[in-house]
């Protein structure tokens, strides 16, 4: 077959909610790309946030800050942060309304000084939505790399996310910072546990089209992997799109294929029916 692009989600596709690499994953991801095939992750986290077992894989690059950064084989094609201007307006904003926060860099993940505290309750309760009781998380196994107390007028911010006490801290923030993309993340609309602050116009479909450019590839040989409502544009976007059976119900009637769930195998299952892999 053609040689492939290949875009995965990272949470509830590559790993599950614990962040968990079945192995089945990791042999789909090292025999596509033996085959000919690129493989690039296209994920919510930034660079910090991607450990060195996913690395380990053998990953061709990566779209991360859902599209703030483009990565291919170890050189940065496209990287756009907020301004030092933007990220002091935004913490001093989040300070003054104490809502704990955290900063995603490239460099590492940065906390408010009171994140691990703050953010507790609504870790816990992310974690639970994600994994049932038994995979409850506390702040630091969720984040556990995160430097919180430091310096947070930063000029290399990828994306803040800040603890929700109510909905209305997100309408509050998208009204105060009308030039940056508002969202929420940890559940639906009210349901939402974290805003966040972001690059305005950027998106993984955006990063996609950079990467091909760069690439000199053509759309008609991409396919995206995803389970989340935020991947529903990614699988729009590329040529072919598959949702794990673990994922929403609106991106699973909206894929052209429906895996299994991440820990029945998904992966390796949907790369073999796709061709990508020798089923053997």
């Amino acid at each position: 077959m053609e040689r492939k692009i290949i875009f995965l989600d990272v949470d509830g596709t590559l790993v599950d909610y614990e962040g968990r690499l079945p192995d089945s994953a990791a042999r789909a991801v090292q025999q596509a790309r033996a085959n000919g095939h690129r493989v690039y992750i296209c994920t919510g986290r930034s660079r910090a946030e991607v450990y060195l077992y996913l690395w380990d894989i053998g990953l061709d690059g990566m779209i991360g800050g859902n599209g703030s950064y483009v990565e291919d084989g170890g050189e940065v094609i496209m990287h756009q942060t907020l301004t030092g201007a933007q990220c002091r307006s935004v913490a001093d904003w989040l300070e003054t309304l104490r809502l704990p926060f955290n900063q995603e860099c490239n460099s590492g993940l940065y906390g408010s000084a009171d994140f691990e505290t703050g953010a507790a309750d609504v870790v816990r309760a992310y974690s639970s939505r994600k994994n049932g009781e038994a995979g409850v998380m506390t702040v630091r196994e969720a984040f556990p790399d995160m430097i919180c107390g430091g310096e947070l007028y930063r000029d290399d911010v990828n994306k803040i996310s800040f603890v929700l006490h109510a909905y209305q801290d997100y309408l509050d923030a998208a009204a105060a910072f009308p030039d940056l993309k508002a969202g929420t993340w940890g559940g639906n609309g009210e349901t939402a546990l974290f805003g966040d602050l972001g690059v305005k116009d950027i998106t993984k479909a955006h990063a996609i089209d950079v990467l091909l450019a760069y690439l000199d590839a053509d759309r008609a040989d991409t396919i995206a992997f995803g389970d989340a409502k935020v991947d529903i544009p990614m699988l729009e976007y590329c040529a072919y799109g598959v949702a794990m059976g673990s994922g929403g119900a609106e991106i699973r009637a909206m894929a052209d294929l429906v895996t299994d769930g991440v820990e029945q195998d998904g992966l390796w299952n949907a790369f073999c029916k796709l061709g990508l892999v020798d089923k053997n």
